[in-house]
């Protein structure tokens, strides 16, 4: 048995659009953009959206939205999505891109937020 939940809200837009989307993001939602140490890649958007990690991520692709899955086993959270009809893109510091039905992105991360709220929060898988 596994469990898993979504975990975390991102807002991908192109790098040199970044510094724009920032300000855009955390003004729209009303919430002080903040750097994310050693994760240059990232600023958060704090409690932007209860109960998900919101931030805007630099990306050398096109402007998007994807959710990111985490889970206590990342190939069985894997395997299980694959199954339902998700195709695997990339894989990536022990996580995994996933393209689903409809053309979305989501990503597959081993467990970042606090273990309790996890636990109260994530679904189990047998």
């Amino acid at each position: 048995m596994h469990r898993s939940r979504v975990s975390t809200l991102l807002i991908d837009v192109p790098h040199a659009e970044r510094a724009a989307a920032d300000a855009f993001w955390g003004a729209a939602l009303g919430v002080e953009p903040a750097a994310v140490p050693g994760e240059e890649q990232f600023t958060s958007l704090p409690h932007a959206v209860p109960g998900l990690v919101t931030a805007v991520q630099g990306v050398d692709d096109a402007p998007r939205y994807h959710l990111d899955i985490e889970t206590d086993d990342v190939a069985a959270e894997t395997a299980r999505l694959l199954a339902l009809g998700a195709v695997e893109v990339q894989e990536w510091q022990g996580c995994r891109t996933l393209r689903v039905p409809g053309g979305q992105l989501v990503c597959v991360i081993p467990v970042h937020s606090d273990p309790s709220e996890f636990a109260a929060a994530a679904h189990p898988w047998p």
